[in-house]
């Protein structure tokens, strides 16, 4: 992980380095001396060692012909490449291709915007540059002898052809020229790559469009760098992320069961308060229930057992029971005590 977070900083740091390489060249490009006209070379205004931008179409004195296309073109590359059958150690033919070497051919030319002229040098070094597609043909072979051919086909070659590929500058093309301007000894005004290591632009391009687009690759290649070095110090810091979520984690756990304890705690206090409460108010209801048994129980004593209304005031004898009033003793009509059974007779108790 940390070798990677490593390499994604290294990446952010190049992109970082390109969008600075970018960014300068937009002020380059937007530092550059405009020349509307080329007719203005020739004026003292453009001075030698200067930063101009120039725009026109391409032409020459003396222009390249392509043997297979027919184009005019200022500057010719031609490629080729030989295609033969050769004969594997299975002895079954494959297809295979031998590159010859390329042929590049330039001639003198200018930049011509109807007003004047401007010759430009080393612009195949130049950032934008580019050659159209010209031609592209296969050369059948020519009948080759039968001592030829049989000494191929005996070292395993048949030839198909050979492809050529042609691309040029065509005479007309329209290009934007950003250089540094000298002049030769007969006065004619050159544009060719600046010294001190800037850059050098021959594109199709407008001026204003080339200055857009390094702008937006610039922030583009910032952007990136910023995203990919986040993406970098987060894989290098991911141990000690861990970590910290890890400690985080065991901390909130602690805290959680620390507050479940304290709620059980709580939660028990609380019960015992209740239960407490609830045994005192027990005693308190036991205590007044006794008191009021008591002392029901006392002036109970004093009622009679049938009527439970009036005080007893009649005994009964022999037993000595005094359980019934007068009234209730007299209904018995002489029957036994109604506790014991034994006294039957009533005398009546006069109370002070």
């Amino acid at each position: 992980m940390e070798q990677w977070g490593g390499l994604c900083c290294t990446g952010a740091a190049a992109l970082y380095l390109l969008s600075r390489r970018t960014a300068r060249d937009v002020d380059f490009l937007t530092s550059a001396t405009r020349v509307d006209h080329l007719k203005d070379l020739e004026s003292s205004k453009v001075l030698p060692s200067m930063i101009i931008a120039v725009s026109g179409v391409v032409g020459s004195e003396t222009p390249i012909k392509c043997e297979h296309s027919d184009i005019l073109a200022v500057i010719l590359q031609e490629t080729a490449a030989q295609h033969f059958l050769k004969r594997n150690w299975k002895f079954s033919w494959v297809q295979d291709t031998a590159f010859m070497l390329p042929v590049s051919k330039e001639v003198p030319w200018f930049l011509d915007d109807g007003t004047g002229r401007v010759i430009v040098e080393g612009a195949q070094s130049a950032i934008g540059f580019a050659l159209t597609a010209g031609a592209e043909v296969l050369e059948k072979p020519e009948p080759s002898s039968l001592l030829r051919g049989t000494l191929d086909y005996l070292r395993g070659l048949k030839m198909l052809g050979i492809r050529r590929v042609e691309r040029v500058l065509p005479i007309g093309t329209p290009l934007t020229v950003v250089g540094q301007t000298i002049k030769d000894g007969v006065g004619d005004v050159k544009i060719q790559k600046p010294d001190q290591g800037r850059p050098f632009y021959v594109s199709p391009i407008p001026l204003d469009q080339l200055i857009s687009n390094a702008g937006k690759w610039s922030r583009r290649f910032k952007k990136a760098s910023m995203g990919l070095a986040i993406v970098g110090v987060i894989m290098i810091s991911m141990p000690v992320i861990q970590h910290i979520l890890m400690r985080t984690g065991d901390l909130l756990e602690t805290r959680r069961q620390q507050r479940l304890l304290q709620r059980r705690r709580d939660a028990d206090a609380a019960s015992n308060r209740e239960r407490a409460a609830a045994g005192r108010e027990e005693v308190v209801a036991e205590e007044e229930l006794e008191n009021s048994l008591d002392g029901r129980s006392t002036d109970d004593d004093d009622l009679c057992i049938i009527c439970i209304e009036h005080k007893c005031d009649a005994i009964f004898i022999p037993c000595g029971h005094m359980c019934c009033c007068l009234t209730c003793s007299l209904m018995l009509e002489g029957k036994p005590c109604p506790l014991c059974r034994g006294g039957d007779l009533v005398v009546k108790v006069i109370r002070n």
